[in-house]
């Protein structure tokens, strides 16, 4: 009887440890997620000062300026993961098409209130990459703890799936084209 006792002691902790152990990851990768969110948000809310900057002198671009701000618009408003990661990719690939574009125009680069916010605007794709590589590191922990005996049991009985990585789609991988020097 006391063996028993014993062993249903170990058991219980064995799944209290389990599911304490699951739950972290999953709130890590929700943490990660909310400083991705955070750091999207910061650039959503210097793209308006960017496009004001160069509509003038580009107005030619219109089409990628306004693509650039429905963009932002959409990624304000979406909050699933897919239509995050789905914005997200395609304005950097929108943003990235903009600064080769003002590469191009020597007296925008003279403009110091568009450098600044070239600058800025760099800054916060660097904090967004590394942010990405944090939830994508916390996602891959969570998904081996859900797929990884013993856990998996627990988490599979929880109704746990995995979660998605952010991942660039392949349309979007291709780099803007160079514009030669003059």
């Amino acid at each position: 009887m006391q063996t028993l006792l014993l062993v249903g002691a170990a058991f219980l902790l064995f799944v209290a440890l389990a599911y304490n152990f699951l739950i972290g990851r999953r709130n890590q990768v929700d943490n990660i997620f909310a400083s991705v969110d955070a750091q999207l948000k910061k650039r959503y809310d210097l793209i308006p000062n960017l496009v004001s900057a160069v509509k003038a002198a580009l107005a030619h671009e219109r089409g990628l300026l306004e693509t650039i701000t429905t963009l932002r618009t959409e990624g304000l408003r979406v909050k699933a993961f897919e239509e995050v990661a789905r914005v997200d990719a395609e304005l950097s690939a929108a943003l990235g098409r903009l600064h080769v574009n003002v590469e191009a125009y020597p007296h925008l680069q003279a403009n110091q209130n568009l450098l600044h916010l070239q600058r800025t605007l760099v800054d916060v794709e660097e904090h967004i990459s590394a942010a990405r590589r944090a939830y994508n590191q916390s996602v891959t922990d969570y998904n081996n703890a859900i797929e990884m005996i013993p856990t998996n049991l627990l988490a599979r009985f929880l109704g746990y799936e995995r979660k998605k990585l952010f991942e660039i789609p392949p349309s979007l991988r291709q780099h803007p084209p160079l514009r030669p020097l003059s």
